[in-house]
């Protein structure tokens, strides 16, 4: 391994942050390098409502590695939940209900009901909270990350320990060939990098409103969720457009949001609306953590994690960060 690796991260979202910091946690002297075309407000991962809730779906390359990284990732936020600092990073712990007229099952996560602390069936009186001809629900105690605070909080750090953050649109890795190793967090952006068509972009888009009054996140059916945050910020979602590159704002999404989300809490109706948002998230399954050598360069992907990249960042960045320092110590040639 040389003496000062100098190391790029591709991508400034929750994944590629969380990697850069992890990477300086474990290798002191080591020289960063964060690329990106989007910082902070304009990722992703700044739109997300960041709650602790992967979808069944998600997976990794086995199933003791997704579980793993979710195991990873909840120890990383509950360390944070511990010290004095954590409002203001941004991780809250939140109770949730889930709730549904049609399945029992779909109230219930097989991939997080033995890592949170409480998962239960809700009681009779509990079901009144959701819309009339509900049938089934579950609670459970989790919670979210605010990425409006955690990204900056961390890019301070970062820099404060000789990170750099650059503004650069990277269209190859062979263009990256200067860096002893390259971390590949571009998100949606490794469809082209990588070319790689298994990655799909879903569109999702949100209301941010100012409800002080809501105090637990809500799921119901039909992709309905409503998810306090810190300062009496709620989330209101939500939609999932597969293989859609639409940002525009839809005002017949906002409206059917609005409404699916008044049937939980008729008290949003007078809630002030804040900003309506529109991200894409990138879906792959699995989600790509794994050394490649390309064109010479050593890269470390780690994409793909679709609408769960908030709470799934730390596992799979410390899945990547163990996998690229290996890649630091490995004998393998500068050449394919």
């Amino acid at each position: 391994m040389p003496d000062q690796p100098n190391v790029a991260v591709v991508g400034a979202g929750v994944v590629g942050i969380t990697v850069a910091k992890l990477l300086q946690d474990q290798l002191k002297d080591v020289k960063i390098t964060i690329l990106a075309d989007k910082f902070t407000d304009d990722t992703t991962s700044h739109i997300a409502a960041g709650i602790y809730r992967p979808g069944t779906s998600f997976k990794g390359p086995t199933k003791e590695i997704t579980k793993k990284w979710l195991k990873d990732s909840w120890e990383f936020f509950q360390d944070i939940l511990k010290t004095p600092d954590a409002e203001r990073i941004g991780v809250m712990p939140i109770g949730t209900y889930i709730f549904s007229s049609e399945n029992y099952h779909v109230t219930r996560n097989h991939l997080i009901e033995d890592i949170v602390p409480l998962y239960r069936a809700v009681t009779d009186e509990e079901l009144k909270l959701a819309p009339k001809g509900t049938k089934f629900g579950s609670y459970f105690s989790t919670l979210k990350l605010e990425c409006g605070n955690y990204l900056p909080w961390t890019e301070k750090i970062i820099v404060e320990r000789g990170g750099q953050l650059l503004n650069k649109k990277v269209k190859s890795f062979k263009s990256l060939s200067n860096y002893d190793l390259v971390f590949n967090c571009s998100g949606l952006g490794a469809r082209y990098l990588c070319n790689d068509h298994d990655l799909v972009p879903i569109r999702g888009q949100v209301i941010k409103v100012k409800a002080p009054w809501v105090k637990h996140a809500m799921y119901g059916d039909y992709d309905t969720y409503i998810i306090p945050g810190l300062n009496g910020v709620v989330t209101l979602g939500g939609v999932r457009g597969y293989d859609s590159y639409n940002l525009n704002y839809c005002k017949y999404d906002a409206a059917a949001i609005m409404e699916r989300c008044c049937e939980f809490l008729p008290s949003l109706k007078n809630a002030e609306v804040l900003a309506h948002k529109v991200g894409l998230r990138p879906h792959r399954l699995p989600v790509r953590v794994e050394p490649e050598l390309i064109e010479g360069v050593k890269v470390v992907h780690c994409y793909g994690h679709g609408g769960y990249g908030v709470m799934t960042a730390p596992g799979t960045a410390m899945n990547a960060v163990d996998l690229g320092i290996d890649f630091l110590r490995s004998n393998v040639r500068n050449k394919l």
